[in-house]
């Protein structure tokens, strides 16, 4: 059986014939920029994530871009981000012309290490990025009181995180700002790009609606020097849609979690644990094996989707070599890049499919050996 690393036209199946008509009803429309779809679902995007604004943007990126803008980091300035995560958390830090400060992650969630963030504020040091890694939460409560005691802002990177929560309240709201992706493989997906920053302020809510729209409100008065990034219409009444279903799926997928560990997959790796007070949503599911070749290849064999999430920590990469940073200074973070594996994980999977990618990791990684 061949089992996918991900299925999203099996997710979509049920209701395809309504998504088409969603498609129709906006071409008819006529309103492909902005207008009612973007602003209801911004609207209902703010009320599920319990958060007074949702600005809507192009991409998650661009939602990063915008939000450390708008929470005042600029040139000069320090971040605080953890090395292990997609290149888009610290790219879009170098490109408001601040500097990362890569910090190792923790080992049991994957999330920023707090203890290491701590070590590395400086006089410079304007905000923490903490990424909420493949869709658990980095500690919030422990980065909340960090912030506070040195006057940071606290922006979450939960692009892969729609529906995690910690301590019963929801990755979005759970810092400063928040931004998400709904990138097509996202838990909550679009089918394009599309974004969408997330604040209980009035002020930054405010400056990322202009940003997003060339500094403007109005197209006739330029206040800032801002982006062309607008959450496109039909990606926005999409979203509504499947709004409507991301709870459901986010619950299969920890039900999936759940197989795996009676499958008796943690004999032959070492499986993703989840931090106490956290909901994840396993948005990957990534485990970790000092013989990755080995069950990739296996995986390859039996036509089992298998991939690394992520191989190169970003303070070794080429782009950042002038920050001085070598070989051994993050441990953990080098670690996980070395020996995580993302195993098959999507919201139709099947205990079949399950017992499958199970025996094809068996194949690569005996019993006992990890």
């Amino acid at each position: 059986m061949a089992v996918p690393l991900m299925d999203p036209n099996a997710q979509f199946a049920p209701y395809l014939s309504e998504l088409e008509q969603i498609a129709a009803d906006v071409i008819r429309s006529g309103r492909f920029i902005f207008g009612p779809e973007v602003q209801a679902f911004e609207a209902e995007a703010a009320d599920y994530l319990g958060v007074r604004h949702a600005v809507g943007v192009a991409n998650g990126t661009d939602a990063l871009s915008i939000a450390l803008r708008c929470l005042g980091v600029g040139p000069g300035d320090e971040v605080l981000c953890p090395a292990y995560t997609f290149f888009a958390t610290p790219e879009t830090i170098s490109s408001v012309g601040a500097t990362p400060v890569f910090c190792d992650v923790d080992p049991v969630t994957a999330c920023i290490d707090v203890d290491d963030a701590r070590a590395k504020v400086t006089g410079r040091t304007r905000a923490i990025v903490p990424v909420h890694l493949f869709g658990q939460c980095a500690d919030m409560v422990a980065l909340r009181e960090l912030a506070t005691e040195r006057g940071l802002a606290l922006l979450e990177d939960a692009a892969q995180a729609w529906g995690a929560e910690q301590g019963g309240t929801k990755a979005g709201a759970l810092g400063d700002a928040a931004t998400f992706s709904f990138f097509p493989t996202k838990n909550l997906p679009a089918f394009g790009d599309g974004g969408m920053i997330t604040t209980d302020s009035d002020e930054v809510a405010e400056l990322a609606r202009m940003l997003r729209f060339h500094g403007s409100k109005d197209k006739q008065t330029f206040t800032h020097v801002g982006y062309n990034s607008r959450l496109d219409a039909i990606q926005a009444a999409f979203l509504r849609r499947h709004l409507r279903e991301v709870d459901s799926w986010n619950e299969h997928r920890r039900t999936v979690a759940g197989w795996y560990a009676e499958a008796g997959l943690g004999e032959l790796v070492e499986l993703p644990a989840v931090a106490e007070d956290n909901v994840p949503i396993w948005h990957l599911y990534v485990v970790r094996t000092d013989h990755r070749e080995a069950l990739l290849a296996a995986c390859s064999e039996r036509s089992v989707g298998a991939t690394v999430y992520y191989g190169s920590p970003h303070h070794l990469q080429p782009v950042y070599a002038d920050l001085g940073y070598g070989a051994g200074d993050l441990p953990v973070t080098e670690r996980l890049c070395a020996t995580g594996v993302a195993l098959p994980m999507f919201a139709t999977m099947t205990r079949a499919q399950v017992d499958e990618v199970v025996e094809a990791v068996r194949a690569g990684v005996p019993a006992g050996v990890r």
